[in-house]
């Protein structure tokens, strides 16, 4: 194996990390004004795939598809965050789990009885034809991959620093009966979070679809990788979910080249268990101090 082609395999490997941390973002996202995550957000991703997918076969235009494919992807969210987690937070228990587990099944079933349990191309007008830079083959689709992250991430962050809406989300965040004695709503903070939670899994789904296809199988092999990430990375930090999330899609790609294609589930669960044995609270993640 040459240096050219290692190169080569990490890059490509990081790029998908990408991905990872999008999805990973949004456990973040909701994490941080409930301290609840969707245990269905890889059937969210899929879903909202499989809609934009029938959204383009109708010949809707790719720019209208995009921010129809998040608009659907918000209002899964807050479905979810409706059906499966206000009442259970509302009575201070931990229903959530079973309940967006039990949705995201649901997703799943109903997507294979709606467009079957076969893997489908995602047509792109984003061409796949690669450009030599610095050594490496970089295709506009895997480009297009990191902008949309990156771009995504941002605007969500800046939102939360600049609006008014936003900034009473980081207040629901930070001390949520703090907020609500200061005439915040919560329960609207946390709608909020779950809508975002959903438009950037759509966007996930959106990105990763013309690289890996759409099929029922995605939400899966993304949930349990993007949980590994937001772990690894601790659930209040999204600068470590990127880092995370590049480090461990490069670490999936060598160990698929080297070891084999079986083991490339294995540098995730490897993580995921180091970190939990050795620090839960994750990598780039701060220590909870209780008061008694």
């Amino acid at each position: 194996m040459t240096a050219a082609v290692l190169a080569q395999v990490v890059v490509s490997g990081a790029l998908m990390g990408l991905v990872y941390a999008l999805v990973a973002y949004g456990f973040q996202l909701t994490y941080a004004t409930s301290k609840s995550i969707n245990f269905g957000q890889g059937e969210l991703v899929m879903v909202s795939a499989f809609v934009s997918l029938s959204l383009v076969n109708a010949g809707l235009p790719y720019g209208l598809v995009l921010p129809a494919g998040m608009l659907f992807g918000a209002l899964l969210g807050l479905f979810v965050e409706r059906a499966g987690v206000r009442l259970a937070l509302e009575q201070k228990s931990e229903g959530w789990i079973l309940m967006t587990i039990i949705l995201g099944l649901f997703f799943l079933s109903a997507a294979e009885n709606v467009w079957g349990r076969d893997d489908r191309p995602f047509p792109t007008p984003i061409s796949s034809d690669p450009i030599h830079l610095l050594g490496v083959d970089i295709t506009p689709l895997e480009i297009s991959v990191a902008v949309g992250v990156f771009a995504v991430m941002g605007l969500v962050e800046l939102f939360k620093r600049v609006t008014l809406l936003g900034k009473a989300f980081e207040a629901v965040s930070a001390d949520r009966d703090a907020a609500e004695l200061m005439g915040i709503s919560a329960r609207r903070a946390i709608m909020l979070s779950y809508g975002l939670s959903g438009m950037v899994a759509a966007l996930a789904g959106i990105l990763v679809s013309p690289i890996t296809t759409v099929g029922p199988t995605m939400s899966s092999t993304l949930i349990l990788k993007a949980f590994s990430v937001a772990v690894v990375a601790g659930l209040d930090s999204g600068f470590g979910v990127v880092v995370v999330g590049i480090l461990l899609g490069a670490l999936e790609a060598v160990t698929s080249l080297t070891v084999g294609s079986g083991w490339r589930e294995a540098p995730g669960l490897v993580l995921l268990i180091l970190a939990l044995a050795v620090r839960p609270t994750g990598v780039f993640g701060k220590a909870t101090i209780r008061k008694v």
